[in-house]
């Protein structure tokens, strides 16, 4: 291709406009008698999905085998980055033999509410390990030559309605929860491409939205690549190429073509704006065509290998009691539960592949454990919310011959998909019952649960033990198999909270809403809200067991007192102190023991996940730096740091807390408020200024009650009356304008001008 600027000299006002949108639902527009070919998107994130005939963004229609990996609310429980990055580099080796230049994913959107039907896609409700997990994705990805689109920006936080809704957020929750899982991404691992949502935010489409693409995207955090809408959420793209908006997808017809070009000849777009995303998407189109490697092909093998190491970290093992699990390969045992038939492995929608291998349990079972001596029974229908009396007899005659029952819960197929939002958090009626009829056999029970999301889990107290399988990609089945049989020990850790019930969520009582969707609950998201309100949870974030133990110790850090300009070093030692090796994820997170402004608990602010063989120690190390104790002002619009005590918090989830020091902070900005007549009394007294006001207003207002004058008065029980009122207390909530109003003069209105201006100059 040629030098862009070159191109850009010959191209046609019609030209230039023509490629502001697709030239078909998956290509962009070539225009070969000026060198420009065209590039080929498809749908990701965890596997490629490239149609060869009719196409569509609802997975309705053929595509090409690909490699299923475990979807992002899976993968986000293995805390793994290293792990992640793999799976991000064979998804570009997928993409070079398709000659496909920009995989459409990864997805960072928040975990809001359980409820949201699409969250099988996204890392967590957390924003530092969502963007942590979302930036070693794309970084794989890209090593390999190809694009990826890191979405859907911003605030996508249900289904409902996501092409019209309106998200009304404030600027501090929108910084370090919503935007805070996507920053990190763009600074780091510069996708190729940002998508921008359906929704709007805070008024505006987020395809045309200032705040979003040109206030914080563009200026803010100096992304420079192309801003695609999702397909068909564009509205106005004039004015979103004024807000530094790029590629429309997909195509929507010449007059929208025309659109652009009446714009630039009647002065509302200037041309010199559309030269901007023209050579943004020029450029893309380079780096896709130069980075193309005809005759490419990836091993099946291999990156099948690949999943099934990723849906192994992926498993989070939820329950164990008296150690039933791992179980011997000589235990006879009852397999029952349709879903152990018709696995279900991944969500529905636009990110749905056509895997390479598409095994069920049974057969994993006989053609690599022929050893294993078990029965089969449905036990349930999965289509039909619906107690079948014959399927749950023949479940019940397979537990009692059995030592042990393994039994398949979770959502079906068409419970959780892109497009809509679940009603509630349970799991068929049908499954729980045959679970309370299994546990009257006596028999250890063993559930695999299979679901992209939480579910109310009030039945697990007739399981003995419980895993979390989410949906963990096409290796699933033998991946569980060798968890089963203890090949391998569980590694996963909870990446969002599992609530008792629906009621207790952040947002239950608006989610979701149709036309104005409001975030009431602020930065309290996930466990953040939970902490907060000393709500009681099934599991925790964070939360996973092992087969093997763990012990923490020996926590370092290289300062005890530091400034927010410089870093914090962190060491702390793991010892696995079990008998077989695991892994073991250890978190840091960080406590601000006091502070001005509403803050969560503790935050994570960082992770790392370690192999020990039975009895051996590592040293795992941190670094810590401003945005780990910082908080978003908005009053100076920048990250700030508070002076004050803040605690390190080390452990295996966010309850399990082992390791803690105690370290200070001192802030090197320092923060102006603006005052006004109606600060208050108490505001005041903390100002020297006010102090000296507030000393001359008293020394002429009759002294209360002495210490011990007020002790007397408590003591007596027989006068009821005689308390001794604090009106020093009652009065510091008044407004400094209003001592003018409640003192008839005595204080002039002249004063509160001579004070304000000494406050604030």
């Amino acid at each position: 291709m040629k030098n862009i600027e070159e191109i850009m000299q010959t191209l046609t006002l019609e030209e230039k406009a023509s490629l502001c949108q697709g030239a078909t639902f998956w290509n962009t527009v070539e225009i070969p008698e000026k060198g420009i070919p065209s590039i080929l998107v498809t749908d990701g994130p965890h596997g490629l999905r490239k149609q060869t005939g009719a196409e569509d963004n609802f997975g309705l229609n053929d595509s090409i085998p690909a490699t299923c990996f475990p979807s992002a609310a899976a993968i986000g429980n293995s805390w793994n980055k290293e792990l992640i990055y793999k799976i991000g580099e064979a998804l570009g080796e997928e993409c070079l033999q398709e000659e496909v230049s920009v995989l459409l994913g990864p997805g960072a959107n928040i975990k809001r509410s359980p409820l949201c039907g699409r969250n099988f896609e996204y890392f967590s409700e957390d924003p530092y390990l969502s963007s942590s997990m979302a930036k070693n994705h794309v970084m794989g990805v890209q090593s390999k030559g190809v694009g990826t689109s890191l979405k859907h920006f911003a605030v996508n936080n249900q289904e409902t309605r996501r092409m019209s809704v309106n998200a009304l957020v404030d600027e501090r929750t929108l910084r370090e929860i919503y935007l805070a899982s996507f920053e990190s991404v763009v600074k780091e691992s510069k996708p190729w491409t940002v998508m921008a949502a359906y929704n709007r935010v805070n008024g505006e489409f987020c395809c045309e939205n200032q705040y979003l693409i040109q206030d914080i995207l563009r200026k803010d955090w100096g992304y420079d690549g192309v801003v695609v809408s999702d397909w068909g959420a564009t509205n106005d793209q004039v004015k979103g190429i004024n807000m530094g908006f790029d590629l429309r997808m997909p195509y929507c017809g010449e007059h929208k073509t025309k659109q652009i070009i009446e714009a630039v000849e009647n002065g509302t777009l200037p041309e010199s704006k559309l030269d901007d995303t023209v050579r943004r998407i020029l450029l893309l189109v380079k780096k896709g065509t130069e980075n193309r490697r005809p005759g490419t092909t990836y091993d099946v093998e291999a990156h099948h290998a690949l999943a099934e190491k990723a849906a192994l970290e992926s498993a989070v093992l939820l329950k164990n009691e008296n150690q039933v699990l791992p179980i011997a390969k000589t235990d006879k045992i009852a397999i029952i539960g349709s879903l152990a038939k018709f696995v279900r492995y991944q969500g529905g929608g636009s990110s749905h592949i056509n895997a390479t291998v598409d095994t069920y349990i049974l057969e994993e079972l006989n053609q690599n454990y022929p050893e294993v001596h078990y029965e089969y029974a449905r036990g349930y229908r999965l289509k039909k919310d619906e107690i079948d009396e014959a399927y749950v007899k023949d479940a019940e005659n397979a537990g009692k011959s059995a030592d042990k029952i393994v039994l398949f819960l979770g959502l079906p197929n068409g419970w959780e998909s892109e497009g809509f939002d679940r009603k509630h958090l349970n799991i068929p009626n049908n499954q729980i019952d045959l679970l309370e009829k299994l546990s009257k056999l006596g028999k250890p029970i063993i559930v695999y649960l299979f679901a992209g999301a939480p579910v109310v889990m009030d039945w697990d107290n007739n399981a003995d033990a419980v895993y979390a399988m989410y949906t963990a990609g096409q290796a699933m089945p033998s991946a569980l198999l060798k968890l089963l049989f203890g090949k391998v020990s569980p590694s996963g850790k909870l990446s969002e909270t599992y609530p008792l019930r629906i009621e207790h969520t952040p947002c239950s009582l608006n989610y979701p809403e149709l036309e104005q969707a409001e975030y009431k609950e602020g930065i309290f998201v996930g466990y953040r809200y939970y902490e907060k309100k000393a709500l009681p949870v099934k599991y925790p974030f964070g939360y996973g067991l092992s087969y093997t133990s763990f012990e923490y110790g020996n926590l370092m850090v290289d300062k005890k007192d530091l400034k927010d300009t410089e870093v914090l070093h962190v060491s702390v030692d793991i010892t696995n102190s079990g008998n077989v090796e695991g892994k073991e994820t250890v978190q840091l997170y960080v406590a601000d023991k006091e502070s001005s402004v509403p803050k969560a608990v503790k935050e994570l602010k960082g992770f790392e996940k370690v192999t020990l063989l039975p009895g051996e120690t590592k040293t795992v190390e941190f670094v810590l730096d401003k945005r780990s104790f910082a908080y978003f002002n908005t009053q100076i619009s920048d990250w700030y740091v508070e002076s004050g005590e803040y605690e390190l918090l080390i452990g295996s989830s966010s309850i399990d807390i082992r390791v803690s020091e105690t370290i200070y902070v001192e802030s090197t900005v320092t923060v102006r408020k603006k005052y006004d007549e109606y600060v208050t009394m108490d505001e005041l007294g903390k100002t020297a200024v006010g102090k000296n006001f507030m000393g001359q207003m008293m020394a002429g207002m009759p002294e209360g009650p002495s210490e011990e004058e007020k002790e007397r008065m408590l003591d007596d029980e027989d006068n009821i009356e005689d308390v001794p009122m604090d009106f020093a207390a009652m009065g510091q909530d008044m407004p400094l304008i209003k001592v003018c109003d409640m003192t008839a003069g005595s204080f002039p209105y002249e004063a509160v001008n001579e004070i304000l201006n000494a406050l604030n100059n």
